[in-house]
């Protein structure tokens, strides 16, 4: 593996604290280390697309970034070189929970895959999207 110092919970958090997108969608990282990571996003209906669920933009941030924060646990700072996500079903909830893992870190690049929960006013969760990420360490 090449890269920075593997990156702590303080330090994803104050690097969540610190992205402008991630403020504006109000991601909160609720844990970090050993290669995953789990963030949680309120409902906004400032994210919503025309029929008035999550917009796939909202919900791609939060895979790309749960996979980004799995992997810097481990490598340090990364950035995506790849990105894909499959959309299941509409993605409407009072909140939302993004769990990433990385699968593979290697000498070059680093692969890892995120699901994210719509989770209702029970607490109930359903699987609305998966993603996957390519990354390549910063450092």
């Amino acid at each position: 593996m090449t890269g920075g110092p593997a990156m702590n919970l303080q330090e994803l958090t104050a690097a969540n604290a610190a992205a402008n997108l991630n403020r504006l969608f109000r991601f909160e990282v609720v844990l970090a280390s050993d290669g995953e990571a789990e963030l949680r996003m309120p409902w906004s209906d400032d994210l919503t697309q025309y029929a008035g669920h999550l917009h796939a933009g909202a919900i791609a941030a939060l895979l790309d970034t749960a996979c980004g924060f799995a992997a810097a646990t481990l490598i340090g700072p990364v950035t995506a070189s790849h990105f894909s996500m499959n959309c299941l079903r509409p993605a409407v909830g009072r909140g939302f929970i993004a769990k990433g893992a990385t699968v593979r870190a290697g000498r070059k690049q680093t692969f890892a895959r995120a699901e994210l929960f719509a989770e209702d006013g029970s607490g109930k969760r359903s699987l609305v999207a998966t993603g996957e990420t390519l990354l390549v360490a910063l450092g």
